[in-house]
């Protein structure tokens, strides 16, 4: 079946029944990569505080495209507007190579192994072996032989360079230069969510992870704005009260429903209501930690901040989970500050890769609460392990059914508004209500 018949037969209206053939279908699967990780969005692609130094580099993707996040050179004059930071894709000019093999590292220059193209940190080709031929001895003396054709243009065969725009130090890029201006695309429903722990401040980096999960993309989208299932899978939350459905909370999305926010305050000291414990297997009444220092959550000062949808009022929330799409999601979970990034690897696969951070002015004390808190996340956290494990379940049951099933999303009915409590999958509609219009023929 190839993506517009796919599409067509889209048997339900609205978005709150998603076809089983949207996570399987090879065809429509590529259709995501061409119209949305290849086309008009903005696609995370670091830290600008992962290559603070010239030459810095780090090896990353979009779709399924290798791209280089690098630390350019600068001239003083250009400083105050340009703050050198290139994403480059990692592919030679000259015949396709993948030439950067290392994940990070630092450089003075990208040279492919196989003919020795050298490029600068910007992209452009700086040079290559043989450009002017080499002089050979003939019968009637020297001459040139080989080389490029006398019009080969230096500046036409760099490296593809892509549009980059940072916001607090998030480094986005697209292959597509008619994208809109980052904070537009962002839009101003979420941008206070990201001012609320990024602005003003400078990062520091406590660690990396990554795992590969046998799932599609667009599961991980579904499950960090989906606030049904914390309280129900996850043992962790419910029993020790970091995310239970009768916390006051908030669901913000923009207005394409393509990125959201969820936002939840813990209930301090308070016991578990029983109308959101009984009958929940994952809740363990008399479950103990080993370690109670894995709850030494420690309020900061950034919580709280002016509520964007209540003029006046204040909003301290103790979790605030990002999703921007397609591909970023940035936790605030007590304590616990990390960014998580997507990346496909056809339609049943994708890496999921972590980046844990703190900020420059934290005590050693804050430093390592983070750190302890961190081992709730990650892929052998004792949350999100939860997560990558019901995907891969997830998965594997629409493999089994094949072209005639579909998912059921209509907790909080069928419509795409915002909402002020947990019981609903409204973030989860929203999304595929915008990713419809985007791979629809």
């Amino acid at each position: 079946m190839n993506a517009p018949q796919a599409l067509t037969r889209w048997s339900n209206p609205g978005s709150s029944r998603v076809p089983f053939w949207a996570y399987t279908d090879p065809a429509l699967y590529q259709r995501e990569l061409d119209r949305i990780f290849y086309g008009r969005h903005w696609s995370y692609v670091g830290l600008a505080v992962e290559i603070p130094n010239v030459g810095d580099f780090k090896l990353t993707a979009i779709g399924e495209r290798q791209v280089i996040l690098v630390r350019d050179r600068v001239a003083p004059r250009e400083r105050a507007t340009d703050d050198g930071i290139r994403v480059l894709e990692n592919r030679c000019a000259h015949r396709g190579v993948r030439f950067c093999q290392q994940p990070h590292g630092n450089a003075r220059s990208f040279v492919c192994p196989y003919h020795q193209w050298t490029y600068k940190l910007n992209g452009e080709l700086a040079g290559l072996p043989f450009k002017d031929g080499v002089k050979a001895q003939e019968s009637g003396g020297e001459c040139v032989q080989g080389g490029m054709p006398a019009d080969f243009d230096m500046g036409a065969h760099g490296l593809t360079r892509l549009k980059v725009a940072t916001v607090h130090g998030l480094v986005f890029a697209s292959f597509d230069y008619g994208v809109e201006p980052l904070t537009d695309y962002l839009g101003p429903a979420v941008m206070p969510w990201l001012d609320r722990i990024f602005q003003g401040r400078t990062l520091t980096l406590l660690g990396t992870n990554r795992q590969r999960i046998p799932g599609n993309w667009k599961l991980m989208m579904e499950n960090i704005k989906d606030p049904y299932h914390p309280g129900l899978l996850h043992t962790w939350f419910v029993t020790f009260g970091l995310w239970r459905a009768d916390q006051k909370s908030r669901m913000v999305m923009d207005a394409q429903g393509r990125h959201a926010v969820m936002v939840s305050r813990r209930n301090e000291a308070a016991p578990a209501a029983a109308a959101v414990t009984a009958g929940v297997t994952s809740f363990k009444a008399g479950m103990t930690l080993h370690d109670d220092r894995l709850l030494d959550v420690v309020p900061e000062p950034w919580w709280t901040i002016p509520d964007p949808a209540q003029p006046g009022a204040q909003i301290t929330p103790t979790v605030t989970m990002l999703t921007l799409f397609p591909g970023l999601i940035v936790q605030q979970q007590v304590n616990s500050l990390s960014t998580r990034q997507i990346v496909p690897r056809g339609p049943g696969s994708f890496d999921f890769v972590w980046t844990h951070f703190g900020f420059a002015d934290d005590t050693p004390e804050m430093t390592r609460r983070r750190l302890r808190q961190a081992n709730l996340f990650g892929p052998a956290g004792f949350v999100s392990a939860d997560d990558g494990e019901v995907i891969e379940l997830s998965q594997a049951g629409f493999r089994q059914w094949g072209e005639g099933g579909e998912t059921l999303c209509e907790l909080g009915g069928t419509g795409t508004e915002a909402t002020e409590h947990m019981v609903t999958e409204t973030l989860i509609r929203s999304m595929y209500a915008y990713w419809k219009k985007i791979v629809e023929p």
